[in-house]
């Protein structure tokens, strides 16, 4: 397995940050690594995300999981090796969030191809994060 997690933290509440995930058509807002994003069904588990990183091929992603308003994670398939990042946003005081997007890759080849791809899917986790947050506190 390969993971990678960051951390931010924020004086917005966890409604706020979960509204701006919910807003699939919006993460372009704040993730500027997004060229194109569409949602299909409801923001809930069992719905599909077809997101498509500027200049790359589209990225089909699956929520697995999505408990309003802590938590949502999604997952792309990739047959060697699943990619999973889980998104959370946990009350730390009465006036502060703390936000973390973990990604892990699991899979038979997640040894050899996460250290590879790893680094390169969650390397804008800082700037998306600080933008997300910039959003909610807005």
């Amino acid at each position: 397995m390969w993971a990678y997690e960051h951390s931010i933290e924020t004086s917005a509440a966890r409604e706020r940050i979960w509204r701006l995930w919910a807003d699939v058509a919006g993460w372009p807002v704040w993730n500027g690594d997004i060229e194109r994003i569409e949602l299909t069904g409801p923001f809930a588990a069992g719905s599909t995300i077809v997101m498509s990183p500027l200049g790359a091929d589209p990225v089909e992603l699956r929520i697995a999981e999505a408990v309003e308003p802590e938590l949502f994670v999604d997952e792309a398939d990739m047959r060697e090796i699943v990619v999973r990042t889980i998104h959370h946003a946990r009350r730390t005081a009465p006036d502060r969030t703390t936000v973390t997007y973990r990604m892990e890759i699991t899979g038979p080849a997640a040894d050899t191809v996460g250290p590879q791809i790893g680094p390169e899917i969650s390397g804008d986790f800082p700037e998306t994060l600080a933008a997300l947050v910039a959003s909610a506190e807005s």
